[in-house]
């Protein structure tokens, strides 16, 4: 029998980014706030926040119509 196992985890562009914008400020490439090294951090999880809201208010929304 032929058992693959197809796990595509890793670190991904935001990881990337915030590894690459560290390792620039801690060599001193960079000059910026920590707040703009983290962003791809931050800025990804308000882009999580802002969709599931969008989500959860949608589903609400249809749960609503489909109750009339």
């Amino acid at each position: 029998m032929n058992q693959e196992s197809n796990s595509s985890g890793g670190i991904g562009i935001v990881g990337i980014l915030t590894i690459v914008f560290v390792v620039l400020k801690l060599v001193g490439v960079i000059d910026w706030s920590w707040w703009w090294v983290l962003s791809p951090l931050w800025i990804s999880a308000a882009l999580g926040v802002v969709v599931f809201v969008i989500l959860l208010v949608t589903f609400k929304a249809i749960g609503r119509r489909t109750r009339r």
